[in-house]
């Protein structure tokens, strides 16, 4: 594969030993050299593409459905536990609270050379907390779990990513981002299925939303597995690499930080609720389950597809633009007949909300080159920060005027606002992203 480094030590000692069987004859040297460079190319390649697809199924495990199958379980929590908006938002900020918190850990040296064994660790425990949910109604109990399921997705998202995005950095790939935080959209769409199937198991003494809870980790656990198969060891173990230098703020970092924080205020207002939006449309379990699924199979093929746009735009302008086609689509959200409202919501959110999240990490990380890992943890540390604000202001809000229609619309700005001011500051990012 073109795209990938050699590793000029291995082919030396293979090609090496070539010439050493074939003699002194130059053609049989070539060929020989030839089969060995394709080989070792086919051999890197399998393994980029095995880092990939373990990175995909991570952020399945880790977000969607450690994070975001709450969205499509929550209609059936309120109506088993009997939740209000309210509790609903606040069960949704602990899990936040708890990712805010393992953003901040990660953003310390503790973890030098155990990144794999710690992402692996919090793929198993986010298993284990998707089950805790089905033994509880206790809105208390609720929020302990999704913070510890907050700390453990934190934990995946950014000791996981750094492997693999990492080797897919050393390999020059662009397929490989693509791959891994399509992985988010995959795992939303599959934890809609999930939610549609488990009452079709006909499982007796189960309420609905345990059932869903229940069968969200029992896929879990299986990715989890397979994840453990194939994710490779970090980058950092047995090379001597140095820790990483402290983070050097910039205005272009900053700028791109901030907006990054109020990103996730306005994003997961619909991530939220959008599914009980549909159910208080009255669009019934079929568009509930196809609102969720559209935002999970378009969120899948996003990071894909907005590539091509980055050779016209650039990586910030696509991430800039991202914003403001979010921002419509909050707009659209609750402007639209009802019945095809959550339809269009999810289809503009999934289309969005992994782009942003994707690409706004990789300028992050390309704004501060000497400490990737600390830019990704204090990144998503402001994230976290708009994450836990957005539903409890919307829970609030959707309490007091019984609709979510106005804190969507406040979201809308938000995101518009935070649009405008990546605008403003492109020429900036270019220049500093160009060095």
């Amino acid at each position: 594969m073109s795209t990938l480094h050699r590793l000029p030590d291995r082919e030396d000692s293979h090609t090496r030993q070539a010439e050493k069987s074939d003699g002194a004859d130059p053609s049989r040297k070539g060929q020989a050299a030839k089969i060995s460079s394709s080989t070792l190319d086919v051999a890197a390649g399998s393994s980029l593409a095995a880092t990939a697809i373990a990175g995909a199924v991570a952020m399945a495990v880790a977000m969607g459905f450690g994070r975001f199958s709450y969205t499509p379980i929550l209609p059936a929590m309120m109506a088993d536990a009997g939740l209000s908006p309210a509790d609903a938002g606040l069960i949704a900020s602990a899990n936040f609270v708890g990712y805010l918190a393992g953003a901040v850990l990660a953003a310390y040296g503790w973890a030098h050379g155990h990144e794999r064994r710690i992402g692996l660790a919090a793929l198993f425990a986010t298993t284990l907390l998707l089950a805790a949910m089905g033994l509880t109604s206790s809105v208390l109990v609720y929020c302990i779990i999704r913070f510890l399921a907050g700390l453990a997705s934190a934990f995946a998202m950014i000791f996981v990513s750094g492997i693999v995005l990492g080797q897919g950095l050393r390999a020059t790939s662009e397929h490989v981002p693509s791959v891994h935080f399509g992985g988010v959209g995959f795992g939303i769409a599959l934890s809609s299925i999930c939610v549609w199937a488990a009452p079709l198991a006909g499982v007796t003494g189960l309420s609905a939303s345990q059932a869903d809870w229940f069968t969200g980790a029992i896929v879990a656990l299986l990715g989890t597995a397979l994840v453990a198969a194939l994710l490779p060891a970090s980058h950092h173990v047995g090379n001597g690499a140095e820790r990483e230098a402290p983070l050097t703020w910039t205005r272009p970092l900053t700028a791109v930080t901030l907006t990054y924080g109020f990103f996730g205020f306005g994003y997961v207002i619909t991530a939220t609720f959008l599914v009980a939006m549909a159910r208080d449309a009255s669009g019934g379990h079929s568009v509930e389950f196809l609102a969720w699924l559209i935002t999970g199979v378009s969120g899948a093929l996003s990071v894909y597809l907005w590539r091509f746009a980055v050779p016209h735009l650039g990586l910030t302008g696509v991430y800039a633009a991202g914003l403001l086609v979010e921002a419509v689509g909050l707009v659209l959200t609750v402007s639209l007949p009802v019945a095809v409202a959550p339809l269009v919501g999810g289809l503009m959110l999934g289309a969005t909300f992994m782009m942003v999240t994707a690409y706004g990490v990789q300028i992050g990380r390309q704004l501060a080159p000497e400490s990737p890992r600390r830019a990704l943890a204090l990144m998503t540390a402001a994230f976290g920060i708009g994450q836990i604000v957005g539903p409890l202001v919307a829970g609030w809000l959707a309490e007091r005027t019984g609709s979510f229609a106005l804190p969507t619309l406040v979201a809308a700005v938000v995101l518009f606002c935070c649009g405008m001011v990546v605008v403003l500051e492109l020429r900036r990012i270019r220049v500093a992203l160009d060095r």
